[in-house]
């Protein structure tokens, strides 16, 4: 006989509850939002939450391959932010605790500022450049286009659901920091930025 691991989760402070590592409830293609609402798995609103968690996932990817730790410190902070706006999207809104850690404009400001900081240290662009570089970078950069992607689903979402619009300016933020992050890493380690030509 298989084991069946247990582990009893208290999430953000709202519930205690036992979580089996599988359950089989999913296999009809239903899965449960916070609060026990089920839906199907196509819904927009797991496609954002899980399209965060592969974005989340790809920031490990580059966490592990990249050796700057002033970027690894400004990578745990974000995917921390990440696991909590996916807790937020994940709830629906008549199931929201006050218990909730929440993104906010401080967040925001904070990305802000890493923008410019990075910004200063690398050289000021007068053209497009394509994505890649060293293979850190290139996951950057892939990482941006999660972003972007996560971005575009949650306006989908906010059409028909009532979500905080600094969740989506968190996002639109997050793609343009990972850019100037990604053209830092080129320079710190020495790849070429490839500039695009018209031909």
């Amino acid at each position: 006989m298989y084991n069946i691991t247990v582990k009893e989760i208290v999430f953000f402070g709202i519930e205690k509850f036992i979580m089996k590592i599988y359950t089989g409830f999913g296999d009809k293609g239903y899965t449960s939002l916070f609060g026990g609402e089920k839906v199907k798995k196509s819904s927009i609103r797991v496609d954002v939450y899980g399209t965060l968690d592969e974005l989340n996932s790809l920031l490990g990817v580059v966490h592990a391959k990249n050796s700057i730790s002033e970027v690894n410190e400004l990578l745990t902070i974000i995917q921390n932010d990440l696991f909590v706006i996916s807790a937020e999207i994940a709830t629906p809104e008549n199931k929201k605790s006050d218990n909730f850690r929440l993104v906010n404009k401080r967040d925001i400001m904070k990305i802000e500022h890493w923008i410019d900081e990075f910004n200063a240290k690398v050289p000021e662009l007068k053209q497009f450049i394509l994505p890649g570089g060293t293979e850190t970078a290139s996951f950057i950069h892939l990482a941006r286009t999660v972003t972007r992607r996560a971005e575009r689903l949650l306006v989908k979402l906010m059409e028909n659901s009532l979500l905080r619009e600094v969740v989506l300016i968190y996002l639109n933020r997050l793609s343009d920091l990972l850019f100037v992050m990604a053209r830092y890493e080129n320079q710190k380690s020495g790849g070429k930025e490839i500039f695009w030509s018209k031909q």
